[in-house]
C-alpha cells in the first residue's frame, strides 16, 4: 500500500478521490501444472506462474500544500498544462516524468487524481522437480529441488511518488530502489512422508 495514501485528500470534497483501490491490478494470472516425467520414472515437474499488470501510484507532494494540517496524508500536485509527451517512461531510474506536474497554489489541493499512474507489473515462474522413493509399505521419501524465480527476472518495487519536496522538484521523482521479488533462489530439501 506504499503506492497511494490510504485515507480521503479532503473529506470535505470526497469525489477527489474517486480512482483506483491501492490494490487494484488490472490483470492478473495465476497457473500451476504438474507434469510426471515419462522418461524418468517416480519424477514429477512442477511449475506456478505468475503475471500480474502495476498497481495504481498516486503522485504526492513531500509537504502539506494545502495548509489543511493533515500531515498524515500527502497533498497532491497538479497536472501541468505545458506538458506533453508520455509522463511513464517506464525506467527505474526514472519510472514517469516528473514535469508532467506542477505545485499547486499554496493553500490549495492539486488537481491530479488518485491512482492516476501505473506502476511496474510482475512477472514470475517458479519451478520444482521432485522424486518420491518408496521406503517401506507405508513409508516414502521425497526428494526436492526448488526453484523460484527460476528466469531471474527483475520485478520492481514502487517507484518514488513524492514529486517535490520542500516546495522544489524532487530528484528522486520516479525513482525505483527496490524489487517486489528476490532474486532467483534455489533450494534442495527431503521430506520423510509416512
Amino acid at each position: 500500500s506504499s503506492n497511494q495514501a490510504q485515507m480521503v485528500l479532503n473529506r470535505n470534497d470526497v469525489r477527489r478521490d474517486w480512482g483506483p483501490s491501492a490494490l487494484n491490478a488490472a490483470h492478473q494470472v495465476s497457473l500451476s501444472a504438474r507434469y510426471e516425467l515419462p522418461f524418468m520414472k517416480g519424477w514429477q515437474l512442477n511449475a506456478i506462474t505468475t503475471l500480474l499488470s502495476g498497481f495504481p501510484v498516486t503522485p504526492q507532494i513531500g509537504s502539506n500544500r494545502s495548509g489543511d494540517g493533515d500531515t498524515r496524508n500527502p497533498d497532491r500536485p497538479s497536472l501541468n498544462p505545458a506538458f506533453s509527451g508520455a509522463v511513464k517512461e517506464g525506467s527505474p531510474n526514472q519510472w514517469f516524468n516528473p514535469g508532467a506536474f506542477i505545485l499547486p497554489a499554496a493553500g490549495t489541493y492539486g488537481n491530479a487524481g488518485r491512482g492516476i499512474l501505473s506502476g511496474p507489473g510482475l512477472a514470475n515462474l517458479d519451478l520444482s522437480l521432485f522424486k518420491d522413493v518408496a521406503l517401506g509399505e507405508r513409508l516414502k521419501l521425497q526428494i526436492r529441488s526448488e526453484f523460484f524465480n527460476s528466469l531471474n527476472h527483475a520485478n520492481f518495487g514502487t517507484p518514488n511518488a513524492i514529486v517535490f519536496s520542500n516546495g522544489a522538484a524532487s530528484s528522486t521523482a520516479g525513482l525505483i530502489t527496490s524489487t517486489a521479488t528476490t532474486s532467483r533462489q534455489i533450494q534442495f530439501g527431503m521430506k520423510l512422508m509416512f
